[in-house]
């Protein structure tokens, strides 16, 4: 995390020679087993507890038990099926092994690779009745993360070059918080704060309730002195209010580039960073980097991304 409070890119990373391999991610190896127990369990028992036995979990799927004889073993490939940016390739694997443990898995593609309609992202092999009890589950969380982290690098590129970041916000999918702002992370983009706890963000309402952005400010620092504080700014009169008041990050919400450039200049050489938030699209993403703020803020970068297109094809034999 940065001084205040931006969580940074990962760096690239090689195809990893264990596709259920967490540790890049940053991610939870409790909250990972937990989001596939769930996943698995609303597509297979529908809501009951997943059987610890493979065998008997993929019972389930009446489909795949009825026209696939048990002994049957398979290969599949996870398949884009457009270009995009994937995301959530090891949580994907470990849906397959929770259901298959002794599955064999092979990376065609790492977490933030460009990929290219048709590419294989992972080959799995192992019993077809857990390889296709699997199928949808896999998909669904990998086709969602990907498809954030594709939007992101769509904006990231957009800016690039200018210096500002791309960050999301808190406006994520109940109970996917970590997956979707890891995707964030996997497109080039940066995380803003990952909840209430991390960061101090003082609004309106705050304001309203404390009298003035001084005193929710010096409230803060009372009870919160060494974290982050962020004040919300409609006006450049609050600019200054929030930069009197000692603040180290603005969000600068629904100013013009205008607006924008005379928020730099009031804050000059503070160690202050701006964000510019509210409404922004690609459209103008450049236009409003090219101020000289120091982020811009996408919520629809979580929620409302669409999916990238995945597909599991399996081979014959």
């Amino acid at each position: 995390m940065s001084e205040h409070g931006a969580v940074t890119t990962p760096a690239a990373r090689a195809l990893p020679a264990d596709p259920t391999d967490l540790t890049a991610t940053g991610l939870s190896a409790a909250w990972v087993a937990e989001l596939v127990e769930r996943t698995l369990t609303e597509d297979l028992t529908g809501g009951a507890p997943l059987p610890s036995a493979p065998d008997v979990a993929v019972g389930y799927d009446v489909t795949s038990a009825a026209t696939v004889p048990g002994t049957q073993f398979g290969t599949a490939d996870l398949v884009a099926r457009a270009d995009g940016v994937v995301a959530g390739l090891p949580l994907a694997a470990r849906v397959f092994t929770r259901l298959a443990p002794g599955a064999t898995l092979t990376a065609g593609a790492a977490d933030g690779d460009r990929v290219r309609r048709g590419d294989v992202l992972l080959t799995v092999r192992g019993p077809v009745r857990a390889l296709l009890a699997a199928e949808r589950s896999a998909l669904n969380i990998a086709s969602r993360a990907s498809g954030i982290a594709t939007a992101t690098r769509t904006w990231v590129d957009a800016v690039a070059g200018t210096g500002a970041v791309v960050l999301d916000t808190r406006k994520t999918t109940p109970g996917l918080r970590p997956l979707e702002k890891y995707a964030v992370r996997c497109g080039g983009g940066s995380n803003k704060r990952m909840g209430l706890y991390d960061v101090a963000m003082v609004k309106d309402n705050h304001v309203a309730a404390a009298g003035s952005v001084a005193a929710a400010v010096t409230l803060v620092r009372e009870r919160a002195p060494r974290i982050t504080v962020q004040v919300e700014c409609d006006t450049l009169e609050q600019v200054g209010e929030a930069l009197d008041a000692g603040a180290d990050f603005l969000l600068l919400d629904n100013m013009t580039p205008d607006q924008l450039r005379q928020a730099v200049a009031l804050v000059g050489d503070l160690d202050v960073d701006l964000e510019a938030t509210g409404g922004l699209t690609l459209d103008v993403a450049r236009e409003v980097a090219d101020t000289g703020i120091d982020y811009l803020s996408v919520g629809a970068l979580t929620h409302s991304s669409p999916i990238l297109d995945l597909a599991l094809d399996l081979r014959a034999g």
